[in-house]
């Protein structure tokens, strides 16, 4: 019998219920009009390819193309000018901290801000670098612009602030930005604003317990007014995990009943997009107030991106599947890892990633099959095959798979299954089997003789530097004869 795989990772609270992996593969829903073999097949997630070393080893703190195309980013203490051919050109030193970085910029300056009272700014004409010295500026968790304002958080209050229209560089560090009437406060409820965020250009505040959205009035004290009617009983747990991709706004939410579901923005309101399964896993981690989230685009998937640094761990979610997978990093023990991806922008044709570690900068290429040179292991769980609680036996099991990619000097390659007769409590060492030589297409990578369950779970894992593709399994079982 044809055994498809229909969606991303879901281990339930108890496997007995699921006990399905998914690492670093995502589905892709097949047209039904195309006639294909399954109706869903897996793809492997894109590789890391290295593009430079930023001067400063550390932690990528944040990346942001700017409107005139050139890309910026912080390493550590340091903002850098990143060009096409990936020079890094230092414009200044910002202060030593742990924590992310906002840029955004209104086609004349850059600013940028990082959770404290401080900011800093680059002309983007001369690329001169500047502390922010206005009055009335008071830092910010999040920096955006709209309709030619900068518009941020006041840091550890429920307001928010605006700068005067289209300022410069020499506003900033001059002292005349900021005009001490344009601040105003969130007035539906009494909680901290966690960041600011735009979209369908409106202004989100999103604070700790409650959400409320603001738009452009023109009006002549404080221009910006709360759209009425609209207040959104979730909040944000993690600051740093708001992210916007497309017409939609992501984060980690926590409310006045409880913590550690994620949403995304729908219309005046937010529509849940973790699974019971993904709640669980989040809201055992002892701390979530520091997860970090990215977008990014490849093959016309969209992915939110949600790591949690203390928990070393990283979870995507798919948009148009509405499926979760886990994105790893393997270490050289084997052990699977956060991402190595920090902060992600768009930048000169490809996705960009900053590393969390070591100060490098790589392309997200669904063409490279490593990150940077490291194997990428990939894992897929199979959901529990029954029938009717009556002992089977299992012929042979044969992976549905893209054979004979090798190229260069790879003369083989492998995958393992293992299988679990514990309901997915307990498994079985992992079994290899080929995958084809070079052009070698119809390889079947087969098992055979693999015993009797009630209950069984079994689980494929390979990490082959080439391309691969699952649409699941064929699997020959009979009745066991009592």
């Amino acid at each position: 019998m044809r055994v498809p795989l229909l969606g991303g990772a879901y281990q339930g609270r108890s496997v007995i219920a699921s006990a399905q992996r998914c690492v670093n593969l995502y589905p892709e829903i097949n047209p039904p009009e195309s006639q294909m073999p399954t109706p869903t097949t897996l793809y492997p997630t894109p590789g890391l390819r290295r593009l430079a070393t930023a001067p400063n080893i550390g932690k990528a703190r944040g990346l942001y193309t700017a409107s005139n195309g050139t890309l910026y980013g912080v390493t550590e203490d340091k903002l850098y000018k990143i060009d096409s051919d990936w020079t890094f050109t230092t414009l200044g030193t910002i202060a030593d901290r742990t924590s992310q970085v906002s840029m955004s910029d209104n086609g004349i300056v850059l600013l940028l801000v990082d959770g404290s009272s401080a900011g800093w700014c680059v002309d983007l004409t001369t690329g001169t670098f500047g502390a922010v010295s206005s009055t009335n500026f008071y830092g910010g968790t999040r920096v955006e612009v709209m309709d030619t304002y900068f518009i941020l958080n006041r840091p550890g209050t429920n307001q928010f602030y605006i700068s005067l229209s289209n300022v410069t560089a020499a506003m900033l560090t001059g002292g005349t930005a900021f005009d001490a009437l344009d601040i105003a406060a969130k007035t539906g409820f009494s909680d901290n604003i966690q960041g600011v965020i735009t979209a369908h250009n409106e202004v989100w505040l999103v604070g700790l317990k409650t959400c409320e959205i603001w738009y452009n009035s023109g009006a002549a004290d404080f221009t910006f007014q709360r759209v009425p009617g609209t207040f959104i009983d979730h909040g944000c747990i993690a600051a740093n995990s708001l992210a916007k991709l497309d017409r939609f706004i992501f984060f980690l939410s926590q409310d006045k009943e409880g913590f550690g579901i994620v949403v995304k923005s729908e219309g005046y309101g937010v529509k849940r997009i973790s699974t019971h399964a993904i709640e669980a896993e989040i809201q055992s981690y002892p701390t979530k107030s520091d997860a970090i989230g990215y977008s990014y685009q490849v093959h016309g998937h969209a992915f939110y991106v949600l790591t949690f640094p203390t928990q070393n761990v990283t979870w995507a979610y798919e948009v148009a599947t509405e499926q979760w997978h886990q994105l790893a990093y393997t270490d050289a023990n084997g052990i699977l890892n956060r991402h190595r991806g920090n902060c992600c922008a768009a930048a000169y044709g490809q996705n960009v990633i900053g590393d969390w570690q070591n100060g490098k900068l790589y392309a997200l290429d669904p063409e490279t099959f490593t990150d940077d040179g490291d194997a990428i292991v990939r894992v897929r769980t199979f959901p529990h095959l029954i029938r009717d609680g009556a002992r089977v036996t299992y012929r042979e099991f044969a992976a549905d798979m893209q054979v004979g990619t090798l190229k260069g000097s790879l003369v083989d390659a492998y995958i393992s299954l293992r299988w679990s007769d514990t309901r997915g409590a307990s498994w079985g060492n992992p079994v290899l089997q080929t995958l084809g030589g070079t052009g070698e297409y119809n390889t079947v990578t087969s098992w055979s003789r693999l015993g009797m369950a009630r209950d069984r779970v079994f689980e494929l894992s390979w990490s082959v530097p080439v391309k691969t593709a699952l649409n699941g399994a064929f699997i020959d079982t009979r009745p066991h004869a009592s």
